[in-house]
């Protein structure tokens, strides 16, 4: 995995107070060189350095996007890099009946520790309450549970931020604009995280009076739906200056379209963070100039996690000794002055 990957994961083991310290602190009538001297730190760390045996069970959906299939590899490649770790992966299945039998018969096998994508979060919250209740703990990952009982720690991305950031990103882009006109490619519209991406771009633009939003359309996160709603968009409005794009995989055919229309007239941002989108932002030749990260390495974290918690054993950086509840990863924009950096991470 890419340094990058690595630093997301954050794992070192946490603080902890050591008892010998203390009860010296307090018995002892040496005196001390420093007043303020912080109690020493015995705790293991939860480092590359081989521990406790581990075996993590693992369960997503089917791997049909580029987005998806990248959290499949992250997660085994992250798990491929310890010794102690053995990952029980499941065949991805995007019918939730299928996806609960599955883990099922990772509790049964009394895994140590469960990583669970659901494909549905509400379908899928028993079948997590019956793995917390067996005493397995569950990192959840993304599409969260109903419940937090139904998890001891979620990680995933930050739908709003991403629109948010998107936002930021074209309003500092024309802010000496005036007039500036701005449409947007969505993903498909019954999802809460496509609700949650539109609102957070909608919210961004209020801080720029001078651009408004003409249209939209809702695509549905293929290459295929990403074309044929980009050249209706493309049709409907002459002019615009900018357009977000909610997913870089469809944005792979609204690319598609805009050359086929021979428009070049705008400024494109796109959403997730594929190898494509990156290569064409680092090329610039064309009218994609950044893309707002759904960052799949969290799949390789989530192992992180489950590692740490299987081994008994926390987060460097924190005073806390257990792990957090939840942890929400951060919408970075990617544009040409950093993109080099994240090409390692772009998925295919």
């Amino acid at each position: 995995m890419t340094d990058i990957t690595s630093r997301r994961g954050l794992l070192f083991g946490a603080a902890a107070v050591s008892a010998g310290a203390l009860l010296t602190g307090c018995t002892s009538n040496e005196p001390s060189d420093s007043k303020d001297e912080p109690a020493a730190n015995d705790q293991p760390a939860a480092d590359d350095k081989p521990g406790k045996q581990v075996t993590i069970g693992f369960a997503g959906p089917q791997a049909d996007h580029g987005w998806l299939n990248a959290i499949n590899d992250n997660a085994q490649k992250r798990a491929e890099k310890y010794s102690d770790v053995t990952l029980e992966i499941t065949e991805g299945s995007n019918d939730t009946a299928q996806q609960i039998g599955q883990i099922e018969t990772l509790i049964n096998k009394k895994v140590d520790v469960l990583v669970v994508l659901p494909a549905d979060g509400k379908a899928l919250t028993q079948v997590g309450l019956k793995a917390m209740r067996a005493g397995i703990p569950v990192v959840n990952l993304d599409r969260i549970f109903n419940t937090p009982q139904a998890y001891r720690c979620w990680i995933g991305g930050d739908n709003y931020g991403m629109g948010l950031n998107a936002g930021h990103y074209i309003g500092e882009k024309l802010k000496g604009k005036s007039n500036a006109r701005v449409i947007e490619l969505a993903g498909l519209d019954n999802l809460e995280l496509t609700k949650q991406r539109t609102q957070g771009f909608d919210d961004a633009l209020k801080n720029y009076p001078n651009i408004r939003k003409v249209a939209r359309q809702a695509a549905e996160f293929t290459v295929e739906s990403g074309q044929a709603k980009m050249a209706q968009l493309l049709q409907a409005q002459s002019k615009f200056d900018a357009l977000w794009n909610h997913d870089d995989d469809q944005g792979v055919g609204a690319l598609r379209a805009i050359e086929q229309a021979g428009r070049d007239d705008f400024l494109m941002v796109g959403g997730a963070g594929a190898l494509s989108a990156f290569q064409a932002i680092k090329q610039d030749d064309g009218v994609l100039k950044a893309t707002v990260l759904y960052p799949p390495t969290m799949a390789a974290s989530a192992i992180d996690l489950a590692r740490a918690l299987g081994q008994g054993k926390g987060i460097g950086g924190l005073a806390e000794f257990e792990i957090p509840a939840s942890i929400t990863l951060y919408s970075a924009v990617v544009d040409k002055t950093n993109v080099d950096q994240y090409m390692p991470t772009g998925f295919r």
